[in-house]
């Protein structure tokens, strides 16, 4: 009933966050918790060249989403939706979606995963001295300067996914600036894009004569819990085709899917971070102060309320381990046994936790894909070990967990090692933490930190919006996000914390010798097995 009376009351929050393959929406009642919830599955296009998604497959998506949403209210509660207490909308960072003086999309979406801005992000990089990778929606725009492309001089304004949903719902061009940290570099003391990369960008263009200047053509930047618009009576059209949903529903301000994941973990403090950890891993910490170098292995972006913040990003994690855990229930299958594969995961796992300390002489890399971080434009799994290794099944499965973090290891002794950062704790989530304690104590010895896994690490980056939406509009005078995750979010929640052992953290160490050594082998695989 409580659920049901804060839907009728106005008392719910919604978040929709658009994922790479797909778009979730979660609703939120006053408590923070999820009621109900829609999803709609995408995938982006090759088209000429670029990774994109089309303006019809962006709203068709939403529209799809917000309406299994309701249709789930309906179902449990008896309720047609009309109304919401507030609204959020994040999706993956980066990108380029540029737009003319009339609003028209200038070229199709650019969206991160193209990798076709190298010589504006290297360009960018040593004129800011300030990293910017190649995703960055300002390295996207400069090499389309560099291109001469025909757009350039009718850009109006330029913005994220994220930025053009709460844009043509709201009428406001506006980001929150963990999003906002994704499309040009963040002063952390005024928490607005930088005043003086600023100037520097546009003396760098001046010859080229274009009729904007830089500050024009860029959103808004907004912190968590301030106002960002309400909903205009076309969003509400366009959110809701059915047309039941009402019209000045507040909404946040957007934010990218590594801000979400931050709340969705409470890792917005000083000195705490996250690592998601699947298909992909990247790590984010937040920092005291400003990194002392320029460093191409970390990128720098911020929390929804402006803080910096460091981030490892790593192409490759368990596709390999998986590929290798399925190989051993062929062979169970083999034998007419019926795998089930979460005892699988179990089992195996937690061999590899009677394994040497460093592997014992093992060696592998996961790389699927290339690693920027390590120099890789492409990859090829590996598996090799010494004559005399100690080759067990607990040795096998531990150097796949090893290798699945090793190359954010290498990003991550940067940050501890060199930068000396400290972190007093990490959050984990994702695929790597599910068999209970095994990939949280090898993050722990790869990190030399506390690991914590919370219950609501799965609820993801559409939750964590929604909570951004509900912070908007339920906080108290001068009420700090942080502190409102922690007694109005968080407060009960149950998590589990693993300390790191010394010998791990040793052995880790010691396998990190021996893998940065090997990579050598890496790139003679990737030169050597060319078979297309």
């Amino acid at each position: 009933m409580g659920a049901k009376e804060d839907i009728l009351a106005g008392k719910t929050a919604l978040g929709i966050e658009f994922g790479s393959t797909r778009i979730k929406a979660i609703l939120i009642g006053e408590d923070n918790t999820p009621i109900a919830s829609g999803s709609h599955e995408w995938e982006n296009q090759l088209v000429e060249g670029i990774w994109t998604y089309s303006l019809d497959a962006i709203w068709s998506g939403l529209q799809d989403c917000y309406a299994k949403m309701a249709k789930d209210v309906e179902n449990q509660y008896g309720v047609v939706l009309t109304t919401i207490g507030s609204i959020g909308f994040s999706a993956m960072m980066h990108g380029y979606m540029a737009f003319g003086q009339a609003g028209e999309l200038l070229v199709p979406f650019r969206t991160w995963r193209n990798t076709i801005t190298e010589q504006a992000a290297e360009k960018l990089t040593e004129e800011f001295q300030y990293n910017i990778p190649q995703r960055w929606s300002i390295a996207h725009l400069y090499q389309a300067i560099l291109n001469k492309e025909e757009h350039v001089k009718n850009v109006a304004f330029f913005t994220t996914l994220a930025g053009y949903i709460h844009w043509q719902l709201t009428g406001r061009k506006v980001l929150g600036v963990g999003e906002a940290s994704g499309m040009f570099p963040i002063d952390i003391h005024t928490k607005q894009f930088d005043a003086n990369m600023i100037e520097k960008f546009d003396k760098l263009v001046a010859p080229c004569g274009y009729p904007w200047k830089l500050k024009d053509i860029l959103p808004e930047v907004l912190l968590a819990g301030e106002e960002a618009g309400t909903l205009t009576k076309e969003g509400a059209k366009l959110l809701d085709v059915s047309g039941n949903l009402q019209a000045g529903i507040a909404v946040c301000p957007p934010e990218g899917d590594a801000g979400t994941g931050m709340v969705a973990t409470n890792s917005i403090a000083k000195r705490t971070g996250n690592v998601s950890a699947g298909t992909s891993v990247f790590a984010m910490i937040v920092l005291e102060k400003e990194l002392k170098k320029v460093h191409p292995e970390i990128d720098l972006v911020t929390t929804p309320t402006g803080n910096l913040v460091a981030m490892v990003h790593c192409n490759n994690c368990t596709s390999d381990l998986n590929a290798w855990v399925n190989l051993f229930k062929e062979f169970a299958e083999s034998f007419g046994i019926e795998v089930d594969m979460t005892k699988l995961f179990y089992v195996l796992y937690n061999k590899a936790l009677e394994g040497d300390a460093d592997c014992g002489g093992l060696m592998a890399y996961n790389y699927f894909s290339g690693e920027p971080v390590t120099g890789f434009e492409e990859g090829r799994p590996l598996f090799v070990r010494t004559p005399d290794a100690h080759f067990n099944l607990a040795n096998f499965m531990r150097v796949h967990l090893f290798t699945s973090l090793g190359v954010l290891k290498t990003g991550l002794d940067i940050l501890l090692k060199e930068e000396d950062v400290k972190v007093d704790k990490i959050f984990g989530h994702g695929g790597l933490f599910k068999t209970k304690g095994v990939g949280q104590s090898i993050l722990a010895a790869a990190m030399d930190t506390p690991v914590t896994v919370m219950d609501t690490a799965g609820e993801g980056g559409a939750w964590g919006i929604a909570v951004l939406a509900s912070y908007m509009k339920n906080k108290v005078a001068d009420e700090t996000l942080d502190d409102y995750l922690n007694k109005k979010v968080f407060a009960g929640q149950k998590g589990e914390t693993l300390a790191p052992k010394a010998e791990d953290v040793e052995g880790f160490d010691r396998f990190m010798e021996h893998y940065k050594k090997g990579l050598s082998m890496e790139r003679a695989a990737v030169d050597s097995m060319q078979y297309k």
